[in-house]
């Protein structure tokens, strides 16, 4: 587990595994979105990210991208939960951005 205080600046491959109206509402602009249900049919679209560093998972508060770390750290990929999730990354003033045309990005 990791902390948004020790997320890389840069070079951060993020994996927000949360709902399509939370995704929409606000997210880390260069975030992969799978839903949690959604992730055991879509590891194509993780091949896409580099394998040389971590993958850090992100939900709303923790729980689902626990989870979903768990999976993945199970199946062969070195998969890190960030603790307090995307309430934490809105809180330490990371950048987000809304898919909601004219509203201001928000975490549902």
């Amino acid at each position: 587990m990791a902390s948004v205080t020790d997320l890389p600046a840069d070079r951060l491959s993020l994996l927000d595994v949360r709902e399509h109206d939370e995704w929409a509402a606000g997210h880390a602009p260069e975030a992969l979105h799978i839903p949690l249900r959604d992730l055991p049919a879509q590891l194509d679209e993780l091949a896409k990210l580099p394998d040389d560093q971590p993958l850090y998972v992100i939900c709303r508060t923790g729980g689902r991208s626990a989870q979903a770390a768990a999976w993945l750290n199970a199946n062969g990929w070195d998969a890190v939960n960030v603790a307090g999730g995307m309430k934490s990354w809105h809180t330490e003033g990371r950048p987000l951005v809304s898919d909601r045309e004219g509203a201001a990005p928000e975490v549902l």
